[in-house]
């Protein structure tokens, strides 16, 4: 029985490591798998827990399967968060990087924020929050390639 038992929580480890989708909290490492696997660089820039569209963005788009099957082959996602609840607090080191990445490609301090670079950081393209299906979003990311 605990052998069963066993095997049935590493298979549901194994399915969430497989579906989970990757992202990065440090750009320039982001940056560096971007180039290595030539893929464009998705930087978001989100209120986790306050911001009720990055929410919906999050739960609408990034959470979906149809998304997160398609980014895991060409996408590489970033995400700066800016939480404001204590329970959410990120360290002084992540939020100076945080800042540091808005101060450069959020100066309007917009939320959400999708940025899409090539595998370089060069901006192709902004959008936010729209009530689309992830289909229609992925379309959106896309149509930034030059």
């Amino acid at each position: 029985m605990k052998k069963l038992i066993a095997s049935i929580v590493l298979m549901i480890c194994f399915i969430s490591l497989v579906q989970a989708q990757e992202w990065y909290h440090d750009f320039d490492e982001a940056k560096e798998i971007a180039q290595k696997n030539n893929r464009n660089i998705i930087l978001v820039f989100s209120g986790s827990d306050w911001c009720a569209p990055c929410i919906r963005l999050e739960r609408e788009i990034w959470s979906s399967k149809k998304f997160q099957t398609y980014a895991k082959d060409h996408f590489v996602l970033v995400r700066a968060d800016f939480p404001t609840k204590k329970a959410n607090k990120l360290s002084k080191e992540q939020e100076k990087k945080n800042a540091q990445l808005a101060e450069k490609y959020n100066l309007e301090g917009n939320f959400p924020l999708v940025v899409v670079m090539d595998k370089n950081a060069a901006v192709l393209g902004y959008t936010g929050y729209k009530k689309v299906s992830p289909e229609e979003y992925i379309g959106i990311l896309e149509s930034f390639n030059p």
